[in-house]
């Protein structure tokens, strides 16, 4: 998008902040509405879309601890995750910058502003946006992946440039951070989208069934064989066979498929006679490729058939905003499915939900916010209404504990360039030689 068609909201208890704004913005963009008090933030949002909305961080001439700007953040964030959000104030304090980019915010600018640098902050934010909605990666009406963070916008990069080959794809990422659901993204955006997508679970195949699962079998092959049936690559033939877990296989069976995978034929049990087959394959581990490289547990050329191209999805920790947006979906979709009036989310909710690292990813999330739509029992969902799972505690309390040497130094070295250029943060990401994006990616990652 660019700025001449932009649709810009601006909220300051100073008339003279919202003149002066709304005469440099006005011949520059296609719409600016300037509002004084915060508390009108809900009707103007409900009457009008807005691109970006630039807010003051206090209202109380008193107090100017910008704790009002982070709650109106919240706010907008809740009631529209995808307008981006740039906070102004009169106070430059490092620690208030770095939080509020932790929350949400597009940017951080300190009055008095420079007007060049206000349009092209805003025009960057806007372009932002416009590659965040580039790559729309839809499967059907119910199953959808939402992203906008830099993370996940270079997964679809990767996926657009992937999908329409026949590229065999590895796709790898902790559990929980919806590898099944960009593997079937792939195929619905390949040349075989209107063949057979089959997925076979092999980690939890036994040896016995790995090999009439996914190869097939004849009558009379083995006991309980009373009639022909096909194997999962006949199943997928034309089309694209998942083979998820791919990690957890043993020797033999990577051997076997191996055999398979380079003939392109598969002989069912019982049979002499082999099969040709046509298939895409995607394969997806939680495992990463240095422990896929021990040649202990998985076979180099394996990986080297597997893996022309591999994709890695990133845990929700690093995902940044992507948090807010993937509540909002879940709280939808789980309120229409129960047939409960839509809810708002408490800052309070979404504070909660930030402070979790969620070691479970995008499926705890999923299940944590269908039991808080479930117990909740007013319309708009606070903190009390949402409790994370015993499963995962553990793996919260280890992941927490992994904090590196390496970790450590960087994360001193982003605070220290960021307080040396008093909160800029353009200055801060060009001196460590990193975009912006990247740099508040960094800013989440190590909860700053």
């Amino acid at each position: 998008m660019q700025l001449k068609d932009a649709h810009i909201l601006v909220i300051d208890d100073d008339e003279d902040v919202l003149t002066a704004l709304r005469l440099l913005l006005k011949p520059q963009v296609k719409l600016v509405v300037v509002e004084k008090n915060p508390n009108a933030l809900q009707a103007i949002l409900s009457k009008q879309d807005f691109d970006v909305v630039i807010l003051d961080m206090n209202y109380n001439g008193l107090v100017n601890t910008g704790n009002e700007g982070i709650f109106w953040l919240n706010k907008i964030k809740s009631l529209k995750p995808e307008i981006a959000v740039m906070l102004i104030t009169a106070y430059g304090d490092i620690d208030l910058a770095i939080r509020s980019l932790k929350e949400g915010a597009s940017d951080f600018l300190v009055k008095p502003w420079k007007n060049e640098k206000l349009l092209e902050s805003i025009a960057e934010i806007l372009a932002k946006k416009k590659k965040a909605g580039s790559p729309k990666i839809k499967l059907d009406s119910e199953t959808r992946i939402i992203g906008d963070s830099e993370p996940m916008q270079e997964v679809f990069v990767k996926l657009k440039k992937v999908a329409p080959t026949d590229a065999n794809i590895l796709i790898l990422g902790e559990n929980g951070t919806g590898k099944d659901l960009i593997a079937r993204s792939i195929h619905e955006n390949s040349l075989r989208k209107n063949k057979p997508f089959v997925k076979v679970d092999v980690g939890a195949l036994t040896e016995s069934l790995f090999e009439s699962e996914l190869f097939g079998y004849k009558k009379g092959a083995f006991t309980d064989a009373r009639e022909d049936r096909k194997g999962r690559f006949e199943t997928a033939d034309g089309g694209t066979l998942f083979l998820d877990e791919i990690g957890n296989i043993s020797l033999r069976q990577q051997a076997r498929l191996l055999t398979v995978l380079q003939n392109r034929q598969v002989t069912p049990l019982g049979s002499n006679e082999p099969v040709n087959v046509d298939i895409r394959l995607i394969c997806a581990t939680n495992l990463s490729l240095k422990d896929l490289a021990d040649e202990g547990k998985f076979r180099k050329d394996l990986i080297y058939r597997i893996n022309t191209v591999d994709l890695m999805i990133p845990p929700l920790r690093d995902r940044g905003t992507d948090l807010s947006l993937l509540a909002q979906y879940f709280v939808k979709l789980y309120a229409e499915k129960y047939g409960k009036a839509s809810f708002s989310l408490d800052p309070g909710f979404i504070k909660k939900l930030k402070e979790h690292s969620f070691p479970g990813n995008v499926r705890e999330l999923q299940y944590a916010l269908e039991r808080a739509v479930i117990m909740a029992e007013g319309s708009i969902l606070v903190a009390e209404d949402l409790a994370f799972s015993p499963i995962e505690q553990q793996s919260e309390t280890e992941h927490k504990l992994k904090t590196t040497n390496l970790d450590a130094v960087e994360k001193n070295t982003i605070l220290k360039v960021i307080e040396k250029n008093k909160g800029n943060i353009s200055k801060s990401a060009k001196e460590l030689g990193i975009t912006r994006t990247a740099l508040y990616r960094r800013l989440n990652k190590y909860d700053l």
